[in-house]
């Protein structure tokens, strides 16, 4: 039964860091339009030996996009200079959609192979019952 439960467990941890991933996603994207705001994006590490689940992994830490922002030009923003430019935001709305889909596509795979390990083990369970 162990095998089982550590196939549960790897796919649980990819379920809460792509969950963590569209998180992160859905802020850039509501903060698309605001001025200054730095694109979040994070990265997969596999877990290590000592836990005893082979193939799991968690979420690094938060990195922000190191690009130059967008420089916009409208003088009646309140943030502009001299010049009537303001520093935008570092997301593009193309790139958060692909990821959104990305990881949502992931997540629904870590499901889909969360519900077969359980009925695998639900099969098994009824075997051993007869």
């Amino acid at each position: 039964m162990s095998d089982f439960s550590n196939a549960l467990s790897v796919s649980a941890s990819g379920l809460k860091a792509q969950a963590q991933r569209l998180q992160h996603v859905s802020e850039n994207i509501a903060n698309a339009d605001t001025p200054g705001y730095r694109r979040k994006t994070v990265s997969f590490e596999a877990t290590h030996a000592g836990t005893g689940t082979a193939g799991a992994v968690t979420v690094s830490r938060v990195h922000l996009d190191q690009s130059a922002p967008q420089r916009i030009y409208d003088p009646s923003h309140p943030l502009a200079d001299e010049t009537g430019h303001y520093q935008g935001s570092t997301v593009d709305l193309m790139i958060e959609i692909a990821d959104a889909r990305e990881a949502q596509r992931s997540y629904e795979a870590n499901l889909k192979m969360f519900d077969q390990v359980r009925q695998m083990s639900a099969g098994l369970m009824d075997l051993l019952r007869r």
